[in-house]
């Protein structure tokens, strides 16, 4: 979700990067993050596309996929921790370490307990976004094609086309920020949104105008704004937009009519689907696949979160900002990192033939923007029989644990569900403490996750619709600790 902030920081100007200047000792080499983690959900079409289009062996494949599930849970941990201190996070070019920004000494020695590698920065993520907000203000509308800040190098970068570099420098002059913070860059590249009508895996608007779904919702789907307007109606799936923002924005929601059935699935383009396990934001440096009707599935890796980029319609903020190729009617489409939803397609320049930028909303935003449930698993996630009894509905099993512990449930054990159906469960930790959730499936050789609910609070839930098999629950306690209430209700 995009970062609303209004006030410019003030820091002192130090070279980035530069360790030493906190007095950090030199690390051997990147910090092993601490816990094990399964991919086992991660589909095997994933697997190859981006061994495919990152150029990497698939031992290496598995190996960053390991590596970026717990930087994302790591990352989720020191932002609450750092708040606004926090100073952004990268998966490192290798893809084999993720690495945090620091301000001092205290911060450094919290990331290396955390698992990860301690940088040098001045900035903060937070003052980085103030300076490219400020920037947004006479950057807006004008031919400055895109411009985000940049964590990997702790400055906010703006792409500028080689004929208007200087007219570029002295706006940014104009904005008022720190001259040291911002990095001009020359770019050839000029966004546009991808809608051409070209045929395919699609759904059309209107006359026929042609874009790709987004992600499934428990009625309807998620798309780009920029695809239709509220009220513009859709075929194949049939529907309309109950809600439609463009530009400043780019997602819309398409309430599709009785008959559709929505499921948890994102076509792979090769005969099959990929499933969706939820929508926890991958961190800077991470793989992502995309899926679009017109080029099918691609791959590359997040560059950065909340770019502005400058559209002919107008300005987008808080994209994802990628290296995926795309390319028009690609609109709208799912982009996935692992087994998480990250955001639908909004546009970029290049192709597919020579690569490319492309932008993508942010999932979270559009379902909390519109008050909807992702579709995971594969089904549609309203249990069929909800967590119930005691104080917050929440009991049947329980225990305690402290601060970083875990716990399997049911009673460190598993349970078999014979047939297809959904998986609910509701969990309660103890108040002020934050309890996460996650429930995992046995693939005939490890327990893989398949759905996980890990949220800044004591209490999760999580509703999967999964196939026959063996499950178990693990709450795990990531800050505070004491008594917590399980509730699991599983298919018949």
């Amino acid at each position: 979700m995009k970062r609303k902030v209004t006030t410019v920081v003030a820091v002192a100007a130090m070279t980035v990067g530069v360790v030493s200047a906190l007095n950090l000792p030199a690390l051997a080499g990147p910090v092993p993050l601490a816990e094990p983690s399964s991919v086992g959900a991660i589909a095997p079409e994933v697997y190859g596309a981006v061994q495919r289009d990152l150029g990497i062996s698939p031992d290496k494949v598995r190996d960053r996929f390991v590596l970026e599930e717990k930087a994302s849970r790591v990352e989720a941990a020191l932002r609450r921790q750092f708040d606004v201190g926090f100073g952004g996070g990268y998966i490192s070019a290798d893809g084999r370490s993720y690495k945090v920004g620091v301000l001092n000494e205290a911060q450094a020695a919290k990331v290396r307990a955390a698992g990860a590698e301690p940088v040098a920065v001045t900035r903060t993520e937070r003052q980085l976004d103030a300076i490219r907000d400020q920037l947004g203000s006479v950057l807006k509308g004008t031919e400055v094609p895109y411009w985000y800040t940049d964590v990997t190098t702790n400055t906010v970068v703006v792409k500028a086309h080689p004929a208007a570099v200087a007219r570029t420098r002295s706006l940014v002059a104009t904005a008022g920020v720190e001259a040291s913070a911002v990095r001009v860059v020359e770019t050839t590249e000029a966004p546009r949104p991808l809608i051409d009508v070209i045929g395919g895996n699609a759904y059309y608007i209107g006359s026929g105008t042609r874009c790709s779904v987004g992600f499934p919702v428990t009625t309807g789907f998620v798309t780009a704004g920029h695809c239709g307007t509220t009220g513009a109606s859709t075929t194949q799936p049939s529907g309309s937009f109950a809600g439609s923002s463009f530009p400043g924005n780019d997602y819309a929601f398409v309430r599709t009519a009785a008959g559709n059935t929505p499921r948890g699935l994102v076509n792979n383009y090769s005969g099959g689907t990929v499933t969706v396990a939820g929508s926890s934001e991958a961190a800077v440096g991470s793989s992502i696949c995309r899926s679009g009707s017109t080029t099918g599935w691609h791959c590359g890796t997040i560059q950065s979160r909340n770019a502005s980029v400058t559209y002919p319609q107008g300005t987008i903020t808080g994209l994802i900002q990628t290296n995926v190729c795309a390319e028009p009617g690609d609109s709208g489409g799912s982009a996935i990192s692992g087994s998480q939803a990250q955001g639908v397609t909004s546009g970029g320049s290049g192709n597919c033939s020579s690569g490319g930028t492309t932008f993508f909303q942010p999932v979270n935003e559009i379902l909390q923007t519109y008050g909807l449930t992702l579709v995971t698993g594969g089904g549609n996630p309203t249990p069929t029989t909800g967590p119930t009894g005691g104080p917050g509905g929440c009991t049947g099993y329980s225990g305690s644990l402290a601060a970083g512990g875990t716990a399997i449930q049911p009673n460190n054990s598993y349970y078999q569900s014979a047939g297809s159906g959904t998986h609910a469960s509701c969990l309660r930790g103890p108040a002020g403490a934050d309890y996460d959730l996650a429930l995992q499936k046995w693939n005939g050789s490890t327990w893989a996750q398949v759905a996980v609910s890990n949220g800044p609070t004591n209490a999760e839930q999580i509703s999967y619709s999964g196939a026959a098999g063996y499950y178990r629950y693990v709450v795990t306690a990531y800050s505070g600790s004491g008594a917590y209430t399980l509730s699991i209700a599983k298919p018949a």
